[in-house]
């Protein structure tokens, strides 16, 4: 194919949005599934099946990935709309983030070290619970490999934001500042949009975590790193 629309920016932004709205339909029937996932999953294939280069698909998808930014600060709206609960919260729900993010760095390195994986390949999974920009670049900073990193931050966000709230539930926690902090300490920006949807208190404390896993992910990954080394 090569139609002179595909180069320009339209073509993305119409697929990008379309694939969006067609997992927005399927996860209001299927609770469980995000719409995040459907659309890339959706993207990917209708690309295959036209051998349309993703080059030509990024030229518009660079539009709404520079979106990513400001949607990221507009988190910050419910947060303060709710502040003055999580100030309440605080000191728990910083113990909570803190012992979160450490755990899902040791247990990623872990993991990987357990199977076998090379030294690069631990490095690259030891970030994966943070947002994407982050993840990018801690790898870079200790010689992983930021594609890979930044691939399954993507997946760590969409199986938490799938699973995570049915999961705590199971096991008895269903407190909404319980399931936002696990959430967005664990899921980061993805598993906050999901929640988003349902709830937006469950929202702001996610969004909290979110931000400040970040933080705590990187303060965190200094003597971690250095013992690796």
């Amino acid at each position: 194919m090569n139609y002179e629309i595909l180069n320009q920016p339209l073509f993305g932004v119409t697929l990008s949005v379309g694939a969006y709205a067609l997992g927005i339909r399927l996860s209001q029937k299927y609770p469980r599934i995000h719409p995040l996932f459907v659309s890339s999953l959706s993207i990917v294939l209708f690309l295959l099946a036209t051998d349309i280069p993703y080059e030509t698909y990024k030229i518009g998808g660079n539009w709404l990935s520079f979106l990513l930014g400001p949607a990221t600060v507009a988190l910050g709206v419910p947060l303060y709309k709710y502040r003055n609960l999580i100030k309440k919260q605080l000191s728990a729900i910083l113990t909570g983030v803190v012992v979160g993010s450490l755990m899902g760095i040791v247990s990623a390195g872990s993991f990987i070290w357990l199977l076998g994986g090379s030294k690069p390949l631990i490095l690259t999974m030891l970030p994966k619970s943070v947002s994407s920009p982050i993840a990018i670049e801690l790898s870079k900073l200790v010689g992983g490999i930021p594609e890979l990193s930044a691939v399954l931050t993507v997946l760590t966000g969409l199986i938490g934001s799938m699973l995570g709230r049915s999961f705590l539930q199971r096991l008895g926690l269903r407190e909404s500042w319980i399931i936002g902090i696990a959430t967005g300490t664990a899921a980061h920006g993805i598993g906050t949009a999901k929640l988003m949807y349902s709830s937006e208190i469950e929202g702001s404390y996610s969004a909290f975590a979110m931000a400040l896993s970040g933080i705590v992910t990187s303060i965190f990954f200094i003597p971690i790193v250095w013992w690796l080394q």
